[in-house]
């Protein structure tokens, strides 16, 4: 049931309208410096400045490289990690106890795969991921078992990637990040060769298939308001934050839990695709601003969606307790789809076979491009997001 006051993704303090005109302007200062790129016998693709990253070429390829930080969801961890499991229908929360699973593993998996996915986007098979790992206290580093879970889950996560990790930075910054917490973000770098690879919109037309890539879950967006809500329900039922995310959703699982299901790496898939000879058109990853990012691309062209996947049980929880309806959902969550491929139709079966069968993907034909304004239409839900809602250019 919709709130009258819903907690919306604004109200919680990530308000994209206050957000994207920085971006904008970032992007405006960054493209003065691109002359400096002369001196290397380089030049920047200019249309790739607003995609999910920045290409250079480099005469015989192009190199792709991407900043990007997995947010909040490590203080879900923080929590929910003192919760002992002592059956598999009973959740008790003791006051004190830790259990031996950190979840910084999955973090870490998250982490990398924000990273990798945003790389993926412009056709960049990645070489090279850094990792920074920015705490308040260098205390944050006594805990052996969460430190040694967070490096394995950033090299298992990179492994799958195919990718190497190259280094990183750990720097302690008392008075700026919690000392109790860990802020978490890194870069990549990535080749696109043969340069026919590059995938930033130049060959999206009407006419075009969307493919949809399911997600894990709620990936790693959208948890400051996901983590309002656990306070609320912390606050209402007078219980503490940890037992509020002890709190069971419609499959039986912790809402806790659920909220740190790993988000997809992509690359694999990709990476499959582009070896078996597809054509991709363009690539978006359903990250902040939901849907909407199915749009990324300048053109002016209409995105018209006529099946969805069934959103998991997380997001019915969410929408359920923010009182948020489905154009505040769809507008800000994955909503069951993790990444968008445009293709030319008649390679449909094979995209759909590929990832179902090689990689076990949830793969969605969901609708296609047409000529038209540059807006989404997601028909089953009677939802349009224009142009004007997408302001990251």
């Amino acid at each position: 049931m919709i709130q009258e006051n819903p907690i919306t993704y604004s109200s919680t303090g990530v308000n994209y309208d206050a957000m994207d005109p920085f971006k904008r302007n970032a992007q405006q200062e960054a493209k003065k410096t691109s002359g400096n790129l002369e001196r290397f016998g380089f030049t920047e693709v200019e249309r790739s400045r607003g995609e999910s990253a920045f290409v250079i070429d480099e005469g015989d390829r192009y190199t792709a490289h991407v900043v990007e930080g997995l947010g909040t969801k490590n203080l879900v961890a923080d929590e929910v990690r003192k919760i002992r499991l002592q059956d598999q229908s009973d959740i008790a929360y003791n006051t004190g106890r830790i259990t031996r699973n950190t979840y910084y593993d999955k973090i870490a998996k998250d982490n990398v795969a924000m990273i990798i996915n945003d790389l993926l986007t412009v056709g960049a098979d990645p070489v090279v991921v850094n990792a920074y790992c920015a705490v308040g206290s260098s205390d944050w580093f006594d805990d052996e078992e969460r430190s040694n879970d967070l490096t394995r889950g950033i090299r298992e996560a990179v492994d799958e990637a195919g990718a190497v990790w190259g280094g990183g930075e750990t720097p302690t910054l008392k008075g700026i990040v919690n000392p109790e917490t860990i802020d978490l973000a890194g870069s990549a770098y990535g080749v696109i060769k043969p340069k026919e690879r590059l995938t930033l919109g130049d060959k999206l037309k009407p006419g075009d298939a969307i493919i949809l890539v399911g997600s894990s879950g709620i990936h790693a967006n959208g948890l400051t308001l996901a983590r309002t809500l656990a306070e609320n329900i912390s606050k209402k039922d007078e219980v503490s934050l940890a037992e509020a995310y002890a709190t069971q959703i419609s499959d039986g699982t912790m809402y806790g839990e659920a909220l740190l299901e790993p988000t997809h790496i992509y690359a694999s898939l990709i990476r499959d695709l582009f070896e078996s000879g597809i054509d991709i058109h363009y690539m978006a990853n359903i990250t902040g601003h939901g849907w909407r990012k199915i749009m990324r691309c300048e053109k002016d062209l209409t995105y018209n969606i006529e099946r969805i996947p069934q959103p998991q049980p997380i997001f019915e929880f969410i929408q359920q307790e923010s009182g948020n309806d489905d154009y505040e959902m769809y507008g800000n969550y994955n909503m069951g789809a993790g990444f968008a491929i445009f293709v030319p139709r008649e390679m449909v079966e094979d995209v759909l076979k590929i990832g179902g069968e090689n990689h076990g993907f949830d793969m969605l034909h969901a609708g296609q491009v047409e000529e038209g304004p540059r807006q989404v239409n997601i028909k089953p839900l009677g939802l349009t997001y224009g142009a004007e809602t997408l302001g990251v250019r």
